[in-house]
């Protein structure tokens, strides 16, 4: 069994999202997994992350301000494998930077650095070519993005190539403004899980432990972005134990959720 397919066995996973090279990445890392975090998005920095709001793009800009390139995302997603070698890694950002030298490149790269998933959030499902198949061929699993207005005619391109997990954006814009009504959550999730057997995880705009639970009551997966990226750069240095603290809140409001509904 893969890692990801081990995360998500064991119940809803916390998914944790921070940008490479933003402060101490390395501490940040090993505090999420410390706080309860299943598996890590490891956010590739650029300089025009149109998904994101400005907790994300800002931390971008950190990132960038330091000089980080995608080797060095890379050391730190190796160092990362060494030091954790069951927790899944998947690195998440542009197209960009990622298929730069070539997709195969990029793919046996990231393969060499122990990463297990990408999600490319600006290469669409119907131009898989230009970075799935090289993932495949890798055995990455190639994640793919669903949002509301993902309708059944399109869903099955989507769903085709992809592994992992699907990710379901779970309000249509950027990333921290905002969280989708539950009712609307319940549902689309309820659709997607009715197309495929891939684990589903939720998220955009999911900050407490009441919505994280919420979520993990009808989803495989609780992703969390903004809200950490927001503490990196809040307490720089002191990030990690703050960064452990708040995952641990989730992660606990998770774990009572799933017991109740057990």
């Amino acid at each position: 069994m893969t890692r990801l397919a081990s995360a998500f066995a064991k119940g809803p996973a916390l998914v944790c999202f921070i940008t490479a090279g933003d402060g101490d990445t390395a501490a940040n890392l090993d505090a999420l997994v410390a706080g309860g975090a299943d598996v890590i998005e490891l956010g590739m920095p650029f300089t025009d992350p149109m998904a994101d709001g400005p907790a994300i793009q800002a931390a971008n800009l950190r990132s960038l301000g330091v000089g980080t390139t995608t080797a060095d995302v890379l050391a730190i997603a190796s160092g990362f494998r060494q030091r954790h070698p069951d927790v899944p890694l998947v690195l998440m950002g542009y197209a960009n930077p990622m298929v730069r030298r070539g997709p195969d490149w990029f793919a046996q790269a990231a393969s060499d650095a122990g990463v297990d998933g990408v999600i490319c959030v600006d290469i669409p499902a119907e131009e898989d070519d230009s970075l799935g198949e090289a993932l495949r061929a890798a055995g990455i699993a190639n994640i793919r993005l669903a949002t509301p207005t993902t309708d059944a005619a399109r869903l099955p391109a989507v769903l085709e190539g992809a592994s992992g997990f699907l990710y379901y954006v779970s309000v249509a814009g950027i990333t921290g403004l905002q969280q989708a009504a539950q009712t609307s959550i319940e549902d689309a999730v309820g659709r997607l899980k009715a197309a495929t057997d891939l684990p589903v995880a939720v998220g955009f705009g999911v900050r407490t432990p009441d919505q994280a639970a919420a979520i993990a009551r009808v989803a495989d997966g609780v992703v969390v972005g903004s809200a950490i990226v927001e503490l990196v750069g809040r307490h720089g240095a002191d990030a990690p134990e703050a960064v452990r603290t708040y995952i641990h809140s989730l992660k606990a409001a998770i774990d009572a959720a799933t017991k109740e509904e057990a």
